[in-house]
């Protein structure tokens, strides 16, 4: 047969992840109308085709110096950006494919391998499983891939996509919310989708699938609101869960893992704790104290990207325009004069968790959108995040680390779109941002990468010493190289008020020399600490 591939090498398996991006943004509003449990909030078909996105990004690296394992790249980066219940499970998928085939071609018998280890993984991973969900028409695959006669990939994978559809419209029958809303497991229906995808590369045709809506006239409910970390009040899921509570572990153990996914599930629901496959794990559950969440996730383990969003189910869609402000934290009289500019209320001077909860209950719209910038760490945001719920107030706290980040997230506000899609889009372009800064060491002190005597240039990633150079302007150019070495379009440099006459004029021409095609924007920011931000899109 004409197409037809026998096994899927590394560039292939990244064909598989682009394909299965573009057929899950196709599907997403039709996933998203069926998303009804555990919580009817119509984000399933969202947080999945972010958590593919995610994984893709692992696997495609600039000048085509693509992983040679694309399945573990994409296994671990899906572990650390899943968003909602039906991501964390995609990564599972992932990792089972990863864990079954490694960096070697995908073959029928690695297929088949891969499937059973996902579900097992998927199912191990949950506190409660539930029959008529992904894990189901996830199992129902593994068990259709096991039994197929032929012994070739594309055969293996259309008996477990077929066996995937037959089992995702059984999903009413074993789940009574499904069966009462009239709808498939919408979880299940984006399995099929990549299952579906899988089926075209190895084939080269896509098998034919109905629009699976639902089956009586009743409406979706609105999608909730969403954010990177945030917390937002809840007024309609009396007695059950209110919050939505995810967070990346590392530095810990299986055994306190163990431990963490017990506690999730004394204080709440819908509790899935993966890992990657190496040290990394990611936790989700719905509760109703989303504080009590976290610290068990600080007992387990070092947390990161701690994401809290309110389950807002059954609230009427507002009407009429945005009541939305954005509150930004910012140090330097340039910088205030940007984000004011911008339409963003600024909080300067020392902050503390005290002033930005005060400053975020001073604002008149009942949505803000917060931009700490750096100022404060992710458990105090967490914390602020929680007071801040009342009021029937949508507190949307972005990701952004540095001024230069949130400058970039500012860039594409739109007050005109809901507040879900404006925090997720800010929020996007904020993490998407590599960030840098150089400043003068105040002390010898021992770094990373060498000590530092008093004086000398430090050149930092993030908040990573990764450049020492006694001469200032030389540290920002090898700075910049490290950082456009990994691609990139614009870069934005926010001058501080120490920075040295004519810095800006050296950096563009190093720019100009060295990454020809690469834009430049300069702002004069007049913050204390780094002599220039760099921020890179």
């Amino acid at each position: 047969m004409l197409g037809v591939r026998e096994t899927l090498d590394a560039a292939a398996l990244r064909q598989w992840g682009d394909l299965c991006v573009d057929r899950l943004s196709e599907h997403r509003d039709e996933i998203n109308a069926l998303n009804v449990f555990p919580v009817a909030d119509s984000d399933t078909g969202t947080n999945l085709l972010i958590t593919m996105r995610a994984a893709m990004d692992a696997a495609a690296v600039p000048d085509g110096a693509a992983p040679a394992d694309p399945l573990t790249a994409m296994a671990r980066a899906a572990t650390a950006g899943a968003c909602g219940n039906s991501g964390i499970i995609l990564s599972q998928v992932l990792r089972g494919l990863s864990e079954a085939a490694g960096a070697a071609a995908l073959t029928a018998n690695t297929l088949r391998a891969a499937l059973r280890r996902a579900a097992i993984l998927v199912r191990e991973s949950l506190s409660a499983p539930v029959d008529g969900t992904m894990l189901t028409v996830l199992e129902a695959a593994a068990d259709r891939a096991a039994d197929c006669a032929e012994d070739t990939l594309a055969a293996v994978a259309t008996a477990a996509a077929e066996g995937a559809a037959k089992a995702l419209g059984e999903t009413p029958s074993q789940l009574g919310v499904l069966r009462a809303a009239g709808v498939v497991d919408a979880g299940a229906r984006g399995l099929l989708v990549l299952l579906d995808a899988l089926v075209q590369i190895c084939t080269g045709r896509p098998p034919a699938r109905p629009v699976y809506g639902r089956t009586d006239p009743r409406p979706a409910r609105p999608a909730r609101t969403a954010s990177v970390v945030r917390e937002c009040p809840v007024a309609t899921v009396p007695g059950g869960p209110q919050y939505e509570v995810m967070y990346v572990i590392e530095a810990t153990d299986r055994e306190r893992i163990d431990a963490l996914r017990a506690a999730l599930a004394a204080i709440g629901d819908s509790v899935v704790v993966v890992g990657d496959g190496a040290a990394t794990w990611s936790a989700h559950v719905h509760c109703a104290d989303a504080g009590a969440a976290v610290e068990a996730g600080l007992a387990a383990g070092a947390l990161r990207a701690i994401r809290i969003e309110g389950l807002v189910v059954d609230a009427a869609p507002a009407a009429g325009p945005a009541d939305r402000g954005i509150l930004a934290i910012a140090t330097g009289p340039g910088a205030v004069r940007l984000f004011e500019d911008a339409g963003a209320v600024v909080l300067t001077g020392a902050v503390t968790a005290d002033r930005l909860l005060d400053a975020i209950r001073a604002m008149p719209q009942r949505e803000v959108l917060v931009l700490p910038n750096g100022a404060l760490p992710a458990p105090d945001l967490v914390a602020i995040g929680v007071a801040a719920r009342a009021a029937r107030r949508e507190v949307f706290m972005l990701p952004s680390l540095s001024m230069v980040q949130g400058l970039a997230a500012l860039a594409l506000h739109d007050s005109g779109s809901t507040a879900v899609d404006d925090a997720l889009t800010m929020s996007q372009s904020s993490a998407s941002t590599r960030w840098g800064a150089v400043r003068i060491a105040a002390e010898r002190a021992l770094t990373i990468v060498g000590t530092c005597a008093q004086g000398d240039g430090l050149g930092l990633v993030g908040h990573d010493v990764v450049v020492i150079d006694p001469e200032v302007r030389r540290a920002a150019g090898t700075l910049l190289d490290r950082m456009l070495g990994l691609g990139g379009e614009l870069v934005t440099l926010l001058l501080g008020a120490a920075a040295p006459a004519g810095l800006a004029d050296d950096l563009t021409a190093h720019i100009t020399a060295e990454f020809p095609g690469v834009e430049v924007v300069i702002y004069d920011g007049g913050q204390a600490v780094d002599l220039v931000q760099i921020g890179v899109e």
